[in-house]
């Protein structure tokens, strides 16, 4: 019987597990060399940085990893079929006031280029 699969599924749980602990030790050295000095605020240990990492995890990408949130390319699907669905006078009404708002609009540089 061939256990060379096992030896991958081994190595890639260690790799993951020292990748972890390797940047819980990064968080836990820099927020106790930047911290301290530039806002007075208190050291803290591998646990509190390794909860500090999971808070901003949280934070930042939320509970759903990538299937959601401003990552998702699911709003461009939704952009192109409501433009689709538009008249060819009311998507330049729509992307001329897009222009006035927001300096520019999506996908003009690509024509420029």
């Amino acid at each position: 019987m061939k256990t060379w699969w096992i030896a991958k599924i081994a190595k890639f749980i260690l790799f993951g597990v020292a990748a972890v602990t390797l940047v819980g030790f990064a968080v836990m050295y820099l927020w106790n060399w930047l911290i301290p000095d530039i806002f007075h605020g208190p050291t803290v240990t591998y646990w509190q940085a390794m909860g500090l990492l999971l808070l901003s995890h949280i934070l930042v990408r939320g509970w759903h990893g990538h299937s959601g949130g401003w990552r998702s390319h699911k709003w461009k699907h939704r952009m192109e079929e409501k433009l689709a669905s538009m008249t060819p006078e009311e998507r330049e009404t729509f992307k001329e006031e897009w222009r006035r708002r927001c300096g520019h609009y999506p996908g003009d540089e690509k024509k420029e280029a």
